[in-house]
């Protein structure tokens, strides 16, 4: 009996502790813990993707162009494209700067999402030029900050083509390559804005939910393709140039001032975790620094705090907004 009692002590004991671990490794943590064990334990990227064809849009800035040096450097071949041509040349020359890829191995190809007649001649170009598409990461888009109440509608038309059709109709075209070769992985940048809601961002935040449905739903039409993989990748606020370009109440008026980006993730860290997720094939990454990594499990598992949450950390959103600063500027960060 008492060996009994001993025994269960221990096990409790040694679920407490394995409890409190993984407790410490939440509270510390930047991505969701599947993400994170995927990184420590799983496949890596430098074998993963080395020598694939990697697509990537929106490659000339942000998360794209992070996207371009970091594959650059494992040695995956490049196809990079954005509306702004000379900066995508800016990119492949400092791609072949710090990589062993040379000239014919980066690939640069002029692309607007929203000019859906144009993906099917632009799909055709990345094949004709490197015979296959091992990876698309769908990169490319802009985010909002306005309030519903002040925006025009055609706001809302420009961000669902932008990012929800233009996104999806590049796919339609890359994956009939795919399914004929059987193989591939659909990457698609989504955000923590497709798990959640949060005001100033409600065109974004439909844009990256139809996109989270899409290719879930996908997914699903996939199965008998099971080397093809659809991955979600849901990153919280990130130090790039996307507060810079985001659609506001007009579609002529732009964002005066993008504020202090500093206490973001950094651009690396982010586009690391999203190789990781592609390495991996994890069906959808959680990638944010808390409280916006806490929000998301509240969403998931327990949504009605997730709403008085958000409801709280939305009003500091407005305030932060309409005082000029940046809307995701630190929560713990005490009033001057």
């Amino acid at each position: 009996m008492a060996w009994g009692c001993a025994l269960c002590l221990a096990l409790a004991g040694g679920a407490l502790v394995a409890l409190l671990v993984q407790l410490f490794r939440w509270l510390r943590a930047d991505g969701d813990l599947t993400l994170l064990w995927a990184e420590w334990q799983g496949k890596k990227p430098e074998t993963e993707l080395r020598g694939k064809v990697v697509w990537v849009t929106g490659a000339s800035s942000g998360i794209g162009e992070e996207l371009a040096y970091q594959l650059s450097k494992i040695g995956a071949l490049l196809a990079i494209s954005a509306r702004r041509e000379d900066e995508l040349e800016r990119v492949k020359k400092k791609c072949l700067q710090i990589s062993n890829l040379s000239e014919k191995d980066i690939f640069v190809l002029r692309l607007d999402l929203t000019d859906r007649s144009s993906h099917e001649a632009a799909t055709n170009a990345v094949l004709k030029h490197f015979g296959k598409i091992d990876v698309l990461i769908n990169n490319g888009g802009r985010s909002q900050r306005s309030l519903f109440v002040d925006t025009n509608l055609d706001v809302f038309s420009a961000i669902m083509e932008l990012n929800y059709l233009g996104t999806i109709s590049l796919t339609k075209h890359v994956l009939n390559h795919m399914i004929q070769r059987r193989k591939g992985k659909i990457v698609t940048v989504s955000s923590v804005m497709g798990i959640m809601g949060a005001p100033l961002a409600s065109g974004y935040c439909a844009s990256k939910h139809a996109l989270q449905g899409f290719f879930n739903s996908l997914r699903t039409e996939l199965t008998d393709y099971p080397e093809i993989s659809i991955i979600n990748i849901c990153p919280g606020p990130v130090q790039s140039k996307i507060i810079q370009n985001v659609f506001t109440e007009n579609l002529a008026k732009s964002i005066e001032n993008s504020g202090d980006q500093s206490h973001k993730m950094p651009t690396d860290r982010c586009v690391r975790l999203t190789l990781v997720s592609t390495a991996n094939d994890l069906k959808e990454a959680w990638i944010s620094d808390h409280p916006y990594l806490a929000v998301c499990y509240l969403w998931q598992y327990a949504p009605t705090w997730a709403w008085w949450l958000m409801n709280r950390m939305g009003k500091r959103r407005i305030q932060n907004f309409k005082s000029g600063v940046d809307a995701d500027a630190s929560y713990s960060r005490k009033k001057k």
